[in-house]
């Protein structure tokens, strides 16, 4: 006896493997068309064979039969209807072919072409498109708002996915690359930050990184659609407009604080160099209270962002 996990687990496996079985059948295959250009010779032939059969009859003079009046009638009909499996497909265009509503392959020839005058043929072309995102307002992942586009670069792989498993592969790309971008705004912060581990990847320094990733989103979204991703690149990335200024000052005392970290090193590093120099040369001799005191003007000569006035002092050293 079959416990009931074990049916509701076998349940699922059979609906996953019909679902499987139902992407292979609508995936694409491909269909030998017939060189167009042979059979617009075969089907004018016959309306020319059989209207000249036809006037050749009638000049006999005779009543004709009417199996003889029909049969000619046949093969212009039969001419006639050759030239309608005519199609013309241009470089990088593609037509589906179907019988009824059934699905009978996709034909990828280039020119003049002919299939069965009874076949549906829809064209589609394989070109590359470009999609280019309008700026979406999006959370990144500390939560605050960012604006960010993308342009996108895509065509159509699988002809028989893209119209047989979607309802408008135009529409759900457009849908899916936005979706895409706000998943991705939120899985990375816009800049660097003290809660950031040391080298994780922002959406401002690591463009590359970023777009790698977006690449890989939208091919994750796209594939149900039989939609290839050639390229994709962010082309808008910015802070929102309520907390831009603010994150504007943000920067520039982060700039500020690093600027001033450097001249106070390299105005250390300077003081030393100052101190040993004297006390290797032996120019003078100073206590520590004249040491720091040195050390103290000097530190504010260097770096002061205003230009410093000297005292001079006329008298001794130690007065």
């Amino acid at each position: 006896m079959e416990t009931v996990k074990e049916v509701s687990a076998n349940a699922e496996n059979k609906s996953l493997i019909k679902k499987e079985e139902k992407k292979l059948a609508m995936r694409e295959f491909g269909y030998a068309s017939i060189d167009g250009y042979a059979m617009i010779a075969l089907g004018f032939l016959l309306i020319v064979g059989g209207i000249y059969a036809f006037v050749t009859l009638l000049m006999e003079g005779q009543q004709p039969a009417v199996s003889a009046v029909l049969l000619r009638f046949v093969v212009i009909a039969f001419g006639i209807l050759i030239l309608t499996g005519l199609y013309m497909l241009q470089p990088n265009e593609a037509a589906l072919l179907s019988l009824f509503g059934k699905y009978k392959g996709t034909d990828r020839s280039e020119g003049l072409r002919w299939a069965n005058p009874l076949f549906s043929k829809r064209k589609l072309s394989l070109r590359a498109r470009t999609l280019n995102t309008p700026p979406l307002k999006v959370n990144d992942k500390r939560g605050n708002p960012v604006e960010i586009g993308a342009a996108i670069v895509w065509r159509v792989e699988e002809t028989s996915l893209a119209i047989y498993n979607v309802e408008d592969f135009e529409r759900f790309v457009n849908v899916q690359a936005e979706a895409a971008l706000r998943h991705l705004a939120s899985q990375y912060a816009y800049d660097d930050g003290e809660d950031l581990s040391e080298g994780e990847t922002t959406l401002r320094a690591g463009m590359d990184v970023v777009a790698d990733a977006m690449r890989q989103e939208l091919h994750n979204r796209f594939i149900a659609a039989g939609i290839d991703v050639e390229d994709a690149k962010l082309t808008h990335l910015a802070y929102a407009q309520e907390i831009a200024q603010v994150m504007l000052r943000r920067q520039q005392a982060e700039a500020i604080i690093s600027a001033r970290k450097k001249i106070v090193h390299g105005a250390v590093s300077m003081v030393e160099e100052a101190l040993l120099g004297l006390s290797e040369r032996k120019i003078v001799e100073l206590d520590d209270e004249r040491k720091a005191a040195m050390v103290s003007n000097l530190l504010v000569v260097l770096c002061s962002d205003k230009d410093t006035q000297p005292v001079i002092n006329t008298g001794t050293l130690y007065n």
